[in-house]
């Protein structure tokens, strides 16, 4: 079964999934295999989803992992995936630290979403007891989204984020919303 510690992690049995496992899962079922990370605190339980996680190639057979890729800030982070996404075709993803690393990633995202470019931004978020307490770097992670994103979703549960995951993917590829290809998943810390 999956417990919350005292801290508010969800911590996993061995063999079960919490919803960054989940998040990461989808993703890569999805053919994200690059994700562009500046993660803090919030988004350690998706860096260790980033090796956690392992898929097997249905062409192929072989095991393949989502490929973390370290950045030194945010704007770096969305630069690349939007670099990569528009080098490959394919839709890159980016980890970025609450709504603050958000807002600092967005005008690379709003040349992403000019470009047509499919990038998924995966933003931790606080805990969802947490929020009720008014943290100090909560912010509206949904509205500062909105500005170049055609997608916000957010899984109030671990069992929501698979489906939140795929709802974000569906945008990128269908260009649900006109131009833009970019789609973001805030996922609290305790999911």
């Amino acid at each position: 079964a999956i417990s919350v510690t005292s801290s508010g992690v969800a911590k996993m049995e061995a063999g079960e999934e919490n919803g960054a496992c989940q998040v990461v899962r989808t993703l890569l079922r999805g053919g994200v295999s690059t994700m562009f990370a500046n993660p803090g605190t919030t988004e350690m339980v998706v860096v260790e989803a980033l090796d956690r996680v392992r898929e097997t190639c249905a062409a192929t057979g072989a095991t393949v992992s989502m490929r973390g890729v370290l950045c030194l800030h945010e704007t770096v982070c969305s630069g690349a995936a939007d670099g990569y996404a528009r080098m490959t075709g394919r839709p890159a993803s980016t980890l970025l630290h609450l709504g603050v690393g958000l807002a600092n990633a967005t005008a690379n995202l709003h040349n992403a979403r000019r470009a047509g470019a499919p990038v998924i931004n995966v933003v931790g978020d606080m805990a969802t007891w947490h929020v009720e307490a008014d943290p100090l770097l909560a912010s509206d992670i949904a509205g500062l989204a909105r500005f170049s994103s055609c997608a916000v979703v957010s899984p109030k549960r671990a069992a929501e984020a698979a489906k939140a995951t795929a709802e974000a993917l569906v945008a990128v590829r269908d260009f649900r919303c006109g131009e833009s290809r970019v789609a973001t998943l805030s996922v609290p810390h305790d999911v």
